[in-house]
């Protein structure tokens, strides 16, 4: 029984960590795609909306955008991005940032503090959730 207040702390921190984790590669990964200097003229294919949440709970949408563009080596690039612009409609033409590599990282929204600051609140979050697991187990083990 006592190992059960040991395990499901420790799930949670992994799970605190790991999506802090996947937020700050998201983060990094914009990033190397804004700071590349590499641009191109992306056709927008696709414009939908995608709805989350119902029934009990309010419904909310997210806009998503699907582009394609040509990168420096030739290679033809398709991405899609949420939350972009209502503005941008299909057949439109936008700038895309992107980088080069194995894998290539595009982009059509300006380079904004919205990433960052995210990635930071969620690791201050995952931080937080940390210590307060961890002072859970440490006052269990003193009590035991």
């Amino acid at each position: 029984m006592n190992a059960f207040f040991y395990a499901i702390p420790v799930l949670i921190m992994a799970v605190a960590l790991f999506g802090a984790y996947l937020m700050v590669r998201r983060w990094l990964r914009m990033r190397r795609a804004w700071t590349s200097g590499l641009t191109a003229e992306a056709r927008c294919l696709r414009v939908y909306t995608v709805a989350h949440g119902g029934g009990d709970s309010r419904v909310r949408t997210s806009l998503r955008h699907v582009y394609e563009f040509r990168a420096r080596d030739g290679r033809v690039v398709r991405f899609e991005e949420e939350g972009g612009p209502g503005t941008v409609l299909e057949g439109d033409v936008v700038t895309a940032h992107y980088a080069e590599g194995p894998r290539i990282v595009a982009t059509a929204r300006p380079a904004g503090g919205g990433h960052g600051c995210a990635a930071f609140a969620v690791v201050a979050f995952a931080g937080v959730v940390v210590l307060f697991c961890v002072g859970f187990m440490a006052s269990f083990a003193a009590m035991s």
